[in-house]
């Protein structure tokens, strides 16, 4: 059982307010959260839970950024816009 009573599987609506830089929430785009060496990968980031796998690929792409992985070392983990 999943539980989802009434809940939404893209964890959130895929509505203007919350695409893009406002997925999950406004100032918590780019898959950081505000605790520093989190980042958030669920459905709930951009492009929401229709795209399978896409939010984890682009995390992954921002988690190579942030600790300085040479672009030739990352291949193809750069993000899906």
């Amino acid at each position: 059982e999943v539980g989802l009573t009434e809940g939404n599987i893209f964890q959130g609506e895929l509505t203007f307010d919350q695409l893009l830089f406002n997925r999950p929430v406004p100032g918590y785009a780019q898959y950081r959260s505000p605790i520093k060496d989190l980042w958030i990968c669920g459905s709930s980031t951009h492009p929401g839970g229709g795209v399978m796998g896409a939010p984890g690929r682009n995390a992954a792409a921002e988690i190579l950024r942030d600790i300085k992985t040479p672009k030739k070392d990352m291949s193809d983990a750069y993000a899906v816009l």
